[in-house]
């Protein structure tokens, strides 16, 4: 009910909100992760599933081995101890850079996912191009050309928007709903960026993470780089090939 009512009101539902919020019965400490696993009712009070909810492994450069290995069987991943030191080698290095995967349970997952051999097919890249120009009266547009490929098939689209983030969205968007008509029903509901090194100024390292939708589940992704339209480009990407994957499923 409360994931209905903030669909159609078109706002993100709190994640700290008591039992249907995405932190409500969320677990990060290694320890803490294991004990659950042998005692799930001594930490969580009620059925998560009782409440539409469910119980949620939180993961970070800090994570060992228990947390990562808990949240592969989560996503139905068998994962060795080779591969598992692989992830959380990973995340070592990409929190370095700035990832916060804490906050960005898909990017997480597709990360974890790779480590496997899993590799997304549904579309890939050959290029993204964006341009803004500023008209007469000072107005401002923005004209994104993606161009990819889905399967043999090589789709060019150029789109319109309202910024470049929305220009590639539409962009990328129309290159893809001829094959996978599953994109109409992800809408993105928010767009967040932080400056991660104010010391540089515009030069600064940026990170975007993006909210979004299908109707049925909420996910958000990340993308981190000293360029935000390729920081964008990241998570939007990201975005979509978790609702492909989970559509598709």
């Amino acid at each position: 009910v409360s994931h209905h009512i903030a669909e159609l009101l078109n706002r993100p539902l709190n994640p700290q909100a008591p039992y249907v919020g995405a932190s409500a019965f969320a677990h990060k400490a290694g320890l803490h992760v294991s004990a659950i696993r042998k005692a799930k009712d001594a930490y969580e009070h009620v059925d998560p599933e009782s409440v539409g909810n469910g119980t949620r492994f939180v993961v970070s450069e800090m994570a060992g081995k228990a947390t990562i290995q808990a949240k592969a069987e989560d996503l139905g991943l068998s994962m060795d101890g080779a591969v598992i030191n692989q992830v959380i080698d990973e995340l070592k290095r990409l929190e370095h850079e700035g990832f916060h995967f804490e906050a960005a349970d898909a990017s997480l997952e597709l990360l974890m996912r790779r480590a496997t051999g899993w590799k997304q097919e549904y579309f890939s890249v050959e290029s993204m191009r964006v341009i803004t120009d500023e008209l007469v009266g000072g107005q401002f547009t923005t004209e994104a050309t993606v161009r990819v490929w889905i399967g043999d098939e090589r789709s060019v689209r150029v789109a319109e928007g309202n910024g470049p983030v929305n220009a590639i969205d539409t962009a990328l968007r129309s290159a893809l709903r001829g094959s996978y008509p599953q994109v109409s029903r992800i809408h993105l509901t928010d767009y967040k960026v932080r400056i991660l090194d104010g010391a540089t100024a515009t030069g600064a390292v940026t990170r975007v993470l993006i909210d979004a939708t299908d109707g049925e589940r909420s996910w958000t992704t990340i993308g981190v780089s000293a360029n935000i339209i390729e920081a964008s480009w990241q998570a939007l990407a990201d975005s979509l090939v978790y609702g492909l994957l989970h559509a598709t499923k």
